[in-house]
């Protein structure tokens, strides 16, 4: 029993999700229906890209993208390339998948590089680069492509839309960086030879490797009704030529998920809730976005807070800027505290107290001009 409660206090993300999906599920009952509720891709998808990167991981087939990040031997100019290869990736790829690249790889790079005192702010730069990053593209984060296929606009008008907080989010991303590094005495970096030590040689597990992490990137740009496939393939692929990596695979981060989508199926089902939504979401749209999203995160709050609204952008920019208030409005940031704690276990605190210092300060800048930019209306 010590070790269980030993476990839960170290996992602080899992044992809260485990406590919401237990509130959930006494306030509305389970159903047949809560299953077929549930995000499977999305925790199908999350379980194969953990697998592949963490093969990439053991393969050091991140190699490429360390030497060409050491190439930049000024820390703010590490820092911005890091922070925007996760901001413009996060608009093709989604956002969680994008930290779910950059933030092991900036971890790496920053202990190689006498930085480690700055891993906490820069991957939390990251995490609004995901957040902030997205919001332009409808396939960067699952809440636009839901909202995208509802509106029925073309994806030119929807960036059209998007685009005036995109922008301004980068100006800002450029300003913080340059913040968090102006008491800084490091002006020339110098990187662990490990670190860019060049790998010659090709082997049949890391072509596996290259081959699954394309097929994974496939399915979640095409957003194919076939994912469960490449589930079969990538899991199949894996126990013929490397059986040993799913002994490695964050199991706890996708049963943190599978809790908050538990959650958010239960409250959505219960009528007494969905009748007060009625008549207090519609005009309010930007608020109850963003609140309900600290409770039940952005994505299932976009999907139960649609059915009641009449204001779609405001619906829309409330969700996107949710992550920044905390950890829980965004899945995205959960999975970035999750690579962080693996790295550093008994940090979970250090990084609420980073995460939400930043977030809040960015959050107070752009929270008016999201209220704003809402009264212009997608149609």
């Amino acid at each position: 029993m010590k070790k269980i409660f030993a476990f839960l206090k170290k996992e602080l993300m899992l044992t809260l999700s485990l406590i919401a999906a237990a509130l959930a599920l006494i306030i509305t009952p389970p159903t047949k229906e809560l299953l077929s509720d549930i995000d499977w891709r999305t925790l199908g998808t999350l379980l194969m890209m953990l697998c592949v990167l963490e093969g990439f991981k053991q393969e050091k087939l991140l190699s490429p993208l360390v030497r060409l990040a050491a190439r930049f031997k000024a820390p703010v100019t590490l820092s911005l390339f890091l922070v925007f290869g996760v901001f413009f990736s996060s608009m093709f790829v989604t956002n969680d998948v994008s930290l779910i690249i950059f933030v092991p790889l900036t971890i790496m790079i920053f202990r190689g590089t006498g930085l480690e005192n700055y891993i906490l702010p820069i991957i939390t730069m990251q995490n609004i680069a995901a957040i902030r990053g997205s919001l332009l593209m409808p396939f960067g984060s699952p809440q636009n492509l839901f909202l995208y296929g509802k509106f029925g606009v073309s994806i030119w008008h929807f960036m059209l839309h998007m685009s005036p907080l995109c922008a301004m989010s980068a100006v800002l991303i450029v300003i913080f960086i340059l913040f968090i590094y102006r008491k800084s005495t490091v002006r020339t970096l110098s990187v662990d030879e490990e670190l860019v030590k060049k790998d010659g040689s090709f082997t049949v597990k890391k072509g596996v490797y290259y081959a699954l992490f394309l097929l994974v990137i496939a399915v979640i740009v095409t957003r194919t009704q076939y994912w469960y496939i490449a589930i079969a393939i990538v899991v199949g692929a894996l126990l013929l030529f490397d059986r040993g990596i799913f002994l490695k695979v964050d199991y706890v981060l996708l049963f943190t998920f599978l809790c908050f989508f538990i959650f958010s199926s239960s409250i959505a089902a219960n009528g007494n809730i969905a009748g007060f939504l009625k008549t207090a979401v519609a005009g309010n749209e930007y608020w109850w976005s963003l609140g309900l999203s600290q409770i039940i995160s952005n994505v299932p709050s976009t999907i139960v807070l649609y059915p009641f609204a009449e204001n779609y952008a405001g619906l829309i920019y409330g969700a996107d800027t949710a992550g920044l208030l905390s950890i829980i409005g965004s899945l995205a940031s959960v999975i970035n505290y999750r690579i962080y704690v693996r790295e550093y276990p008994g940090n979970g605190g250090k990084f609420l107290k980073v995460f939400t210092l930043i977030s809040w300060a960015f959050f107070i800048i752009v929270v008016i001009p999201g209220l704003l930019l809402a009264r212009w209306r997608f149609f």
